[in-house]
């Protein structure tokens, strides 16, 4: 059910201060009287005379009253409030809170981590006789299992010299795959914090029911940075009642090419640590799967389908809908109209001044 709230009430206690402005004012700065204020010119001086033939008809002609006066100045008046009132309204903030239920089904947590050191630039793969870069193979592996993963919870993490949540866990892998997608080589730093990575989403996933926790770690399995060892992670994580399923990247040449300040190069320093990779995914219970590997995607889908699904949730928040603009307009349309009538403004004001 929608409802009217106002995000800052507290300022409609200016709203009795054009009522209130002028007792406070002739409370604490008293006017002074008639006699007070001729005082001081006669001190200095001799008073100013107006000499006039016919006294009487001009004191008659400055207390004649024209018609409407009267009337425009009590409307100029009504429209000073209901110009102060529209200001303040505004002020308040008020907003139309829509009722926004967002449902979701049962499902698993599955958060990815990816390696996104300057290593995922190793062109240790080809297709139809073309090099591939490590990352693309991994867009392309990854690709299609968030594609196929409907229904379930999916996070992004990329690590680097540091790790980073790119995307927390969500429904909406379509918007996780293109975050994939957008993912490049060397984004988050040069070297490779692998432990730091699984620390990151092991806090991440403990916020999440047990049962269904779930990292998918794509890595070579080098850890060059980061506060965390790899298998010190992984512990953490089963402690937490994560699985770990690590998908390697990468090859056991001796010397491996690599796109390096636009030109390939050979390293002998990117092979692939296949043992630090199965530990992880033994340490927690998971499974370790080369990226090559056709029957990786399936089986690690087979996997998770045999973990227990996290209950659905339901949870209605309120999206807060601004309506400041309609107060304001009242405004602008009241100045606009003491615009039009600006003699009994004059009067309204002075009237208010003097009350």
């Amino acid at each position: 059910m929608n409802a009217f709230a106002f995000a800052w009430p507290w300022f409609g206690l200016l709203l009795p201060l054009p009522f209130l402005l002028p007792f406070l004012l002739n409370r604490f700065w008293p006017r002074q009287s008639g006699s007070d204020a001729d005082t001081e010119p006669r001190s200095q001086g001799q008073r100013i005379t107006l000499l006039h033939p016919q006294l009487e008809a001009l004191e008659s002609v400055y207390r004649a009253r024209r018609p409407g006066h009267d009337l425009m100045s009590g409307i100029s008046r009504l429209l000073l409030y209901l110009l102060w009132a529209a200001l303040v309204l505004a002020l308040m903030r008020p907003q139309w809170l829509v009722p926004h239920t967002e449902v979701s089904t049962p499902g698993y947590d599955l958060m990815l981590a990816v390696d996104a050191s300057h290593s995922m630039d190793a062109l240790d793969f080809s297709d139809r006789g073309q090099q591939l870069n490590r990352m693309q193979v991994v867009k392309g592996v990854m690709g299609r299992f968030i594609d196929e993963r409907a229904g379930d919870r999916i996070g992004l993490i990329i690590f680097g010299t540091e790790a980073f949540v790119l995307s927390p866990l969500t429904i909406d892998r379509y918007a996780v795959h293109q975050l994939l997608d957008g993912v490049v080589p060397s984004i988050a730093g040069g070297s490779t914090a692998l432990g730091d990575a699984i620390a990151l989403g092991v806090k991440k996933l403990r916020q999440r029911p047990e049962g269904s926790r779930v990292m998918i770690l794509i890595a070579d399995g080098d850890n060059t940075a980061g506060s965390f060892q790899p298998l010190e992670a992984a512990s953490l994580a089963r402690l937490d009642g994560i699985r770990i399923y690590v998908i390697g990247v990468g090859s056991k040449q001796a010397r491996i090419p690599i796109l390096h300040k636009g030109k390939i190069e050979y390293w002998d320093d990117l092979t692939m640590d296949e043992e630090t990779l199965q530990q992880i995914a033994d340490v927690t219970g998971g499974a370790y799967f080369r990226a090559t590997n056709t029957r990786a995607l399936e089986e690690i889908s087979e996997r998770i389908g045999e973990l227990e699904k996290t209950e659905s949730e339901t949870r209605t928040v309120f999206l807060p809908e601004p309506l400041y603009r309609w107060p304001l307009a009242l405004a602008l349309l009241a100045l606009l109209l003491l615009g039009l009538f600006p003699e009994g403004r004059r009067r309204a004001v002075r009237r208010s001044s003097n009350a």
